[in-house]
């Protein structure tokens, strides 16, 4: 592809050097990986500047830079925008040839529920008999092929690549999970949303978004990307998540009257029961959380012209997703129970589900992320002590900060309540605390990992799968 095709049609603030012939050979925005014909594009990040690596790029191959500033003492052509990272995110669609625009492509942003819902709308799409691509916090897919995921929602560059990749196996649908940094930071620009859905709002990533309404606002930009929305109607920021919005929105919800209103609501400990558009549905996930994602996938489903009948049949066997409420199988008379559970609202919603079909007590263990939001650490001790019979302190992926601050954090909420507890700051020896102490009829939360299969310690990453840890615990207390 020549440059100039590339850039044709997109507002570029100025260009230094020739590029009327000058044939590309892909894009790249890490000059460690930039290979020769390459352009560079040297994005402004929160830790590192792109343009201070520029020579390094150019060094390495590349042929061209796509530059918000103007960088002197480099004889290859400068493209120069206003906003390197949504150019990155257009010039990987164009590059691409805009790949969204050759499957529907559907959009989940919200707090929690996220994974399962994309998880319950694939299950119901693959029952028509269609191919769908997934995309999200546990894995990529496409088709049964799983690919390997870092973040919730891929960057730009290699989101696009991903879209590229479904298109050449035929896929019918994509599903993927929007995370508010990725529409904050452009890296969804160039996509062609079908459908846009909001599960649930509740504090996160305040140590980026700063306050509530910055992380309401980013996660509104979906519903000004998407030919239809569906939208939680109970969720205390729906008016504002809605405001604005450039598409006709279908509601759902347990409280208020809407389109898609659940009704005669059981809870069991295998599950929920619910009717909606006059059909009975079933969903194997215990909780009010799996109502709400049951009808958030009902919605989107509607949306794409599938009856409620059809995705109720396919929810009923639908099986739950890795970290999330999921049980570990051991032979013990307690419960283990792992689920992802990392913010307040998550740490409600969990507890509140096993308290409806636990016959023993709650014990919950869970820590909080270091280098994050640290205002949710005492709201969320707050919520289990409250919520609990007991609680285990510990650490969860502390990161560059100290264990011990983070449980100071925590603690402060906890010590609101009347909650018994012990704090044991090492994961591993906590859990086995846990379980040394459940009796018949007892539910163990693990709380805050899910579905990750390690721990980020301040001086590395260690293998830490709560569930080969809880067969290797249960195994030494029965011995």
């Amino acid at each position: 592809m020549l440059l100039s095709e590339l850039i044709n049609g997109m507002q570029v603030s100025n260009i230094t050097g020739n590029i009327d012939s000058l044939e590309i050979g892909g894009l790249c925005y890490n000059s460690l990986k930039v290979k020769k014909g390459d352009v560079f594009v040297a994005v402004k990040g929160f830790n590192v500047d792109g343009h201070k690596y520029i020579k390094n790029a150019v060094e390495n191959g590349a042929v061209a830079v796509v530059v918000e500033d103007v960088a002197d003492g480099f004889p290859v052509p400068q493209i120069v925008f206003e906003d390197t990272r949504a150019a990155l995110a257009m010039l990987a669609a164009k590059y691409y040839d805009y790949p969204s625009d050759k499957f529907k492509l559907i959009g989940v942003t919200g707090t929690n529920g996220k994974t399962t819902v994309t998880y319950l709308v694939k299950t119901i799409l693959e029952s028509k008999g269609y191919k769908v691509g997934l995309i999200g916090t546990n894995q990529n897919m496409v088709g049964n092929m799983i690919l390997k995921s870092d973040r919730t929602t891929p960057e730009s560059l290699e989101l696009q690549e991903l879209f590229s990749i479904m298109v050449r196996d035929n896929v019918d649908y994509v599903i993927m999970e929007v995370s508010s940094h990725s529409l904050e930071l452009n890296r969804v620009l160039g996509c062609n949303f079908e459908v846009g859905a909001f599960t649930n709002l509740t504090q996160d990533h305040l140590d980026f978004h700063i306050t509530m309404d910055n992380y309401v606002k980013a996660k509104s930009k979906l519903f000004s990307m998407c030919k239809n929305g569906v939208v939680n109607i109970d969720d205390a920021y729906t008016d504002k998540l809605t405001h604005g919005a450039l598409t006709d929105i279908e509601y759902y919800g347990v409280k208020s009257d809407c389109k898609h209103k659940a009704e005669n609501i059981t809870y069991g400990e295998k599950g929920v029961e619910f009717d909606t558009d006059g059909v009975r549905v079933s969903l194997p996930i215990p909780g009010e959380f799996s109502v709400y994602n049951a009808l958030c996938a009902i919605g989107i489903c509607h949306a794409l012209g599938i009856d409620t009948q059809t995705c109720a049949d396919s929810l009923c066997d639908a099986h739950g997703v890795k970290g999330r409420a999921e049980v570990v199988h051991i032979p013990s008379d307690y419960t283990v129970m792992i689920d992802y559970a990392h913010t307040p609202d998550g740490v409600e919603n969990i507890i509140n589900a096993v308290k409806g079909f636990c016959k023993g007590r709650i014990i919950t263990l869970f820590g909080c992320g270091g280098d994050r939001d640290r205002t949710k650490r005492p709201i969320m001790g707050e919520i289990a002590g409250k919520l609990s019979d007991f609680c285990v302190v510990t650490s969860d992926n502390p990161r560059t900060e100290e264990p011990a601050a983070i449980i100071e954090d925590i603690m402060v909420g906890v010590k609101k309540t009347d909650a018994q507890y012990e704090v044991v700051e090492n994961r591993k020896k906590a859990i086995e605390y846990a379980m040394s102490i459940a009796q018949k009829g007892d539910v163990v939360l693990l709380l805050g990992k899910g579905h990750e299969t390690y721990q980020i310690l301040n001086d590395g990453i260690i293998d830490f799968d709560e569930r080969k840890i809880v067969a290797e615990i249960f195994d030494k207390l029965t011995k």
